[in-house]
C-alpha cells in the first residue's frame, strides 16, 4: 500500500467497483477501503442459512437499471437471464381461486389471462397504453443517465415531439402517478400491480404531491429503455465478483475490514485514516469517492444530517430456502409459472390505500402487500447440485407499506409480528403452509429470515432502510445550481458521492460508480 493515491473510494460495493475499474482503465492509482470481510457491499451473495449450500443474495436481487453501455465498456462477462414469467397476481373471482398472469414471453397469454379476470380485451389494451407512455419516457430518458444533468425544462422540451410524448411528461413527471393509473385502467387489481413499482421501497401513495411516487415507478420502468427485470445468473454475488476481477485486473488495490478513523476533506490533499489488521495507517489522496450514504458521511465527519422525510425506508425483506414449491389454490396455473415472475399478494389499489393510511397511523396493517419471487426457477446454479437434485429452492419477499418507524422502537418484537403476517398473506393463496415446504435447519428452526428496515439500516448503513439511500430523484436538475453538473457533488471540493445517494443512483445501476469516474476525469 502507497502513502498517496489519485483516489480513494470509500466502499467497495459495485458502484465503488465501476468507479475504480473506470479510474483505473484511465491510468489513476486507485484504492478502495471497505469494513466487511467481503468485497460487494449489498451485491455479494451469502450462505444465508449456513447448513445449506445455498447462496442467496441478500439484500439486492434482480438487475434492470445496469447499463449495457457500462458493462460493454468494462468488458462485464455477465449473464441477465430473462424470467418466463413477468407477474402473477391470485384472486378469487365467483368464489373460485384464479390468478392473472403476465408473460414476459407471450402477449396472447397475458390478454387471455386479462380476458379472464376482466370479461374485456379493454382493460389490456389500456394497460399497454399506460406502459407505452413509460417506454416513451425511457427513451428520451436513458441514455442521458450517464450525461451531466439537464434542466427540468430543457428536458421538458424532448417531449414536445407528439401527444404521446407530451401525454408522458404529463402523467409521470408532473401529476401524482395516481391520476394517470386511475385515467387509464378501471379494474382495482390491474390498478395495484401497477402501482406497485411506485411504492416499492418508499412510503407514499397514489396521490403523493411529493411525486414520489412518480419517481419510484420511473426507476422500475426505464431500465436499459425496457424496464425489464432480469435474474443475474450465479446470483449478485457474480455481478460483484466480475466487477471486482476487472477493477483489480485493472491496478485497482483493496482493503477489507477496515475501520475509518477520520477523514481530511477541506484541503487540496483528501487525508484518510484508518485500522486494519490492528495497526493504524493514513493515506492521501487527490480525489475521494464516497460509496455510502450522507447519513454515514456526515456522521464521520461530526456534522448533522439533513434527510428530506421522504428519505425513509419501507420494505420488508424476507429470504428462504423450500424444500419444494408450495401448491397453489388457482389450479389453472403451475407453481413454476406463477413464483418465477413476480407474484403479487393482496396488491389491490385499495388494499394498498388501506394499508398504507394504517401505517401512516403507525400500526402495522391489517393486511400487508408483498410479492416474492423465485431466483431458481430461472437460474438454478445459486444451489448445489444436492440442492437441485432434491428440488430445493429459493424465494424473496418484498414487503410493503413498513416503513421504518414502525420498527424504532421495538425492532424484534416488529419484525417478528410482520414475518408472521407476510407469511399469513402468503398462506391466503397456498393450497399448503409455506412453514411444511420451508427447509429446517439443524436446530430446527424454518430457513426464513427477516430483515425490517432497522435490519438494513444496521447491516448497511441505509438511512432508515431506504433501499435507494434517499428518496429516487427525477433524471433531471432539481435546482439551477445542479444543471451541468453529473449529481456527484459535494459541497467539499474533489470529495464526490459514488453510491446511491448521488443524484440517478440506487439499486444494481452502476450508474453514479461511471458518473463519479466521469467527474474524477474531467477535474484532472
Amino acid at each position: 500500500m502507497k502513502s498517496k493515491y489519485d483516489a480513494v473510494i470509500l466502499g467497495a460495493g459495485h458502484n465503488g467497483l465501476v468507479a475504480a475499474a473506470y479510474l483505473t482503465r484511465a491510468g489513476l492509482s486507485v484504492l478502495l477501503l471497505e469494513k466487511n470481510d467481503y468485497i460487494g457491499g449489498a451485491t455479494t451473495s451469502q450462505k444465508v442459512f449456513p447448513d445449506y449450500d445455498a447462496h442467496l443474495s441478500r439484500y439486492s436481487y434482480l438487475v434492470s437499471l445496469f447499463p449495457e453501455k457500462i458493462i460493454r465498456e468494462l468488458g462485464l462477462n455477465l449473464e441477465l437471464r430473462r424470467r418466463a414469467t413477468g407477474s402473477f397476481t391470485p384472486y378469487v373471482k365467483n368464489g373460485r381461486h384464479d390468478g392473472l398472469l403476465l408473460s414476459n414471453v407471450s402477449e396472447e397469454a397475458s390478454c387471455q389471462s386479462m380476458f379472464e379476470l376482466t370479461g374485456n380485451h379493454t382493460e389490456f389494451e389500456q394497460m399497454k397504453k399506460f406502459y407505452g407512455l413509460a417506454r416513451v419516457f425511457a427513451e428520451e430518458v436513458w441514455d442521458t443517465m450517464l450525461e451531466p444533468l439537464a434542466a427540468k425544462e430543457d428536458f421538458r422540451r424532448r417531449f414536445d415531439v407528439s401527444d404521446q410524448h407530451r401525454e408522458a411528461w404529463r402523467s409521470l413527471a408532473e401529476e401524482p402517478l395516481g391520476r394517470a393509473i386511475e385515467r387509464y385502467l378501471q379494474n382495482d387489481l390491474v390498478r395495484g400491480l401497477v402501482l406497485t413499482d411506485g411504492k416499492i421501497g418508499v412510503f407514499t401513495h397514489p396521490h403523493d404531491e411529493t411525486l414520489l411516487q412518480n419517481r419510484c415507478f420511473l426507476y422500475h420502468l426505464i431500465g436499459n429503455k425496457t424496464g425489464e427485470w432480469k435474474v443475474p445468473v450465479g446470483g449478485m454475488g457474480a455481478v460483484a465478483r466480475e466487477l471486482e476481477q476487472v477493477a483489480r485486473q485493472s491496478g485497482a488495490e483493496m482493503l477489507t475490514r477496515v475501520d475509518l478513523r477520520a477523514l481530511e476533506v477541506t484541503g487540496t490533499k483528501k487525508k484518510v485514516e484508518f485500522e486494519v489488521g490492528g495497526e493504524t495507517q493514513a493515506v492521501e489522496a487527490r480525489f475521494l469517492l464516497v460509496n455510502f450514504g450522507r447519513n454515514v458521511l456526515a456522521k464521520l465527519l461530526g456534522k448533522r444530517h439533513h434527510p428530506d422525510p421522504t428519505d425513509e425506508g419501507s420494505v420488508f425483506k424476507i429470504n428462504m430456502l423450500l424444500r419444494r414449491l408450495p401448491k397453489l389454490k388457482a389450479t389453472r396455473y403451475a407453481e413454476t409459472e406463477a413464483f418465477c415472475g413476480t407474484f403479487h399478494i393482496d396488491e389491490g389499489y385499495e388494499e394498498m390505500n388501506v394499508s398504507y393510511q394504517q401505517a401512516l397511523q403507525g400500526r402495522l396493517p391489517d393486511k400487508l402487500p408483498a410479492e416474492v419471487y423465485c431466483h431458481t426457477l430461472t437460474d438454478d446454479s445459486i444451489l448445489s447440485p444436492e440442492l437441485r437434485e432434491k428440488g430445493f429452492h429459493t424465494m424473496t419477499l418484498f414487503g410493503l407499506d413498513t416503513p421504518w418507524r414502525l420498527f424504532a422502537e421495538n425492532n424484534e418484537t416488529m419484525r417478528q409480528r410482520a414475518e408472521e403476517r407476510f407469511v399469513d398473506g402468503l398462506n391466503g393463496w397456498l393450497e399448503e403452509p409455506l412453514q411444511d415446504c420451508l427447509a429446517v435447519a439443524r436446530d430446527g428452526s424454518l430457513c426464513l429470515e427477516g430483515k425490517s428496515p432497522v435490519d438494513i439500516e444496521d447491516a448497511l448503513g441505509l438511512y432508515h432502510g431506504n433501499i435507494f439511500q434517499d428518496a429516487p430523484s427525477f433524471p433531471f436538475a432539481a435546482t439551477r445550481e445542479q444543471e451541468g453538473t453529473w449529481g456527484v457533488e459535494t459541497e467539499f471540493e474533489n470529495v464526490f458521492l459514488c453510491g446511491s445517494s448521488a443524484r440517478r443512483g440506487g439499486a444494481v445501476s452502476g450508474i453514479p460508480g461511471h458518473n463519479a469516474a466521469k467527474k474524477v476525469l474531467e477535474e484532472k
